[in-house]
């Protein structure tokens, strides 16, 4: 007889909690969602008797797939920005990253399943595993920290505050915390039923109540220069056209000439590569494009903003993705600070494999020779007579602990990104709000200026004091925020983290050493249960 695969439903429910976990995260802001993670332990748990570890890889694996592909299918939407030469590779583009980042979290599953967990400590050793996988995941091959469970809870609110004392990977494994505990109370045969859920209920009480103190009582010092963050509206599909290069220009410098309804801004902010042409090109001396831009600033005013260089070297001109501090003066522009992007994008700002590149045309979607070179580890910039601040173009506003202040803090973080490859998707709502989370992390403002949205002022504490949305065309005027007390996060980044992984999987290591207990599931509250030998004519458990 023809052994057949046996149909269940591990599968399609694995991709059920994937999709449930990934609506948690804005602009969905569907909780309840997480609860899909507590869905993902079950299905563990209850993996296939003939082979637990390929069922729990592929359950796992379905999980991260449907949270991985909601969470990062707007990258999409870069494909249509020529979407004749580049539309066909979105579909592949969403799958392959998905799948491949899905492929931790199965992995996870794995090591999680070889300890043989049940109970507390193994429900323990589930959250201390996956949290361990998202740190990885954010440093493996420069990393891709996109949407972590931590991330779920909206910057600004009270339980992201926890993340100024453990950062974001502290705050996705006591997310992880709380949902493991909610399905040991779901487990089979588990005898203690409210111990885990009043466990959970209290810890979320505790971190809420933290938060909820935190921004109750955060110091309302003196303000700030005013900031004026530019947000121009310039859609990705208009930006490379050159017959748009003087309309470009000129919503830029219309809206830092603006009259201001208060104190004349100190600062303006432009978005990253705010004008399609190297820097060094359109504000050369005697260009019409330098004295538009002269125009449109008052001597002393400083402007910040993203752009493109040039640096001619023996071998090869080193181009840079970076960000410029510039003082209007009587005459001109002095040039204060440089900062060259470091956390560069892979695929697409610079090229791992630059053959494969080539061949898919990937290379295409970057707009400067063979993309772009790398700058110095991130620093605080310094300029005369500016406020020092943390620099962060796109990308690296993803990373927690990124900035080196060499021992002295910076007063504020810029910004500057530019979303509008992503169109009015889910994807700039997302960035906005993992961005954010850096501000609570160091307890510094953020200014962050984008083309097409969301452009925000955001405080010490992770709130967006004023937004301009995706597709509006406009700035913001507004005194810079003071900085908060410096954060425990700030100071020890994520050994806190680390402490907790460990305390945990001290634990759990010695319920398996225990006497008597060969396992964590002989360690755990579990009534025997006469389980029935697997038939031999059915495999393939899903």
């Amino acid at each position: 007889m023809i052994a057949l695969p046996r149909v269940r439903k591990g599968g399609p429910v694995a991709l059920l909690a994937g999709l449930a976990a990934a609506l948690a995260h804005p602009p969905f802001g569907f909780l309840p969602g997480l609860l899909g993670f507590s869905v993902l332990y079950l299905l563990l748990l209850r993996s296939s008797a003939e082979r637990p570890l390929r069922s729990a890889f592929w359950r796992a694996w379905l999980f991260g797939l449907a949270y991985f592909t909601v969470s990062l299918w707007w990258i999409s939407e870069a494909f249509m920005v020529d979407v004749a030469a580049h539309g066909w590779q979105a579909p592949f583009a969403v799958a392959g990253l998905a799948g491949g980042l899905a492929l931790l979290w199965g992995l996870a599953a794995v090591v999680w399943r070889t300890v043989n967990g049940k109970g507390l400590a193994g429900a323990s050793a589930f959250a201390a595993i996956l949290a361990v996988t998202e740190w990885l995941r954010g440093h493996i091959l420069t990393g891709l920290p996109w949407n972590p469970p931590g991330a779920a809870w909206a910057a600004g609110g009270a339980v992201s505050q926890l993340a100024s004392v453990v950062g974001i990977y502290g705050l996705t494994l006591f997310t992880l915390v709380l949902t493991s505990l909610i399905a040991l109370a779901a487990s089979p045969g588990y005898r203690h039923r409210m111990r885990p859920v009043l466990a959970a209920a209290a810890a979320l009480a505790l971190v809420w109540g933290f938060g909820s103190v935190r921004l109750a009582t955060a110091p309302h010092g003196p303000a700030g220069p005013v900031v004026r963050i530019i947000q121009a509206n310039v859609p990705q599909t208009d930006k490379w056209d050159a017959r748009t290069f003087s309309e470009i220009l000129g919503r830029y410098t219309r809206l830092t000439a603006a009259p201001a309804a208060g104190p004349v801004p100190a600062y303006v902010i432009w978005s990253e590569t705010a004008i399609p042409a190297l820097l060094d090109d359109y504000l050369a001396d005697d260009t019409w494009t330098a004295a538009e831009v002269q125009a449109s600033l008052r001597p002393g005013q400083t402007l910040i903003l993203g752009a493109d260089r040039a640096d001619p070297a023996p071998d090869r001109t080193r181009y840079y993705n970076s960000l410029f501090v510039l003082r209007r003066t009587v005459t001109g522009f002095d040039r204060l600070a440089v900062y060259d992007k470091h956390h560069l994008v892979p695929f697409g700002e610079y090229f791992p494999v630059d053959s494969l590149a080539e061949a898919t045309g990937l290379k295409k979607l970057v707009h400067v020779g063979d993309g772009f070179d790398a700058g110095p580890p991130s620093r605080v910039v310094r300029p005369d007579g500016v406020a020092p601040f943390a620099p962060m173009i796109c990308y690296e506003s993803l990373f927690p602990g990124a900035i080196s202040d060499q021992g002295r803090r910076a007063a504020w973080i810029v910004n500057v990104s530019n979303d509008a490859w992503f169109g009015r998707t889910s994807g700039p709502i997302q960035h906005l709000n993992l961005a954010s989370y850096r501000a609570i992390e160091t307890g510094l403002p953020m200014a962050r200026s984008t083309p097409t949205g969301v452009s925000a002022l955001i405080d010490a504490y992770g709130r967006s004091l004023r937004q301009l949305g995706q597709g509006r065309e406009g700035f913001i005027d507004l005194p810079l925020p003071p900085v908060a007390p410096e954060t425990p996060y700030h100071r020890f980044g994520d050994t806190i983290f680390w402490v907790v992984i460990l305390a945990m999987f001290l634990h759990v290591m010695a319920v398996i050493s225990s006497p008597g207990r060969g396992n964590l599931a002989a360690a755990s509250s579990y009534r025997r249960r006469t389980v029935a030998p697997p038939n031999p004519t059915l495999s393939g458990d899903a």
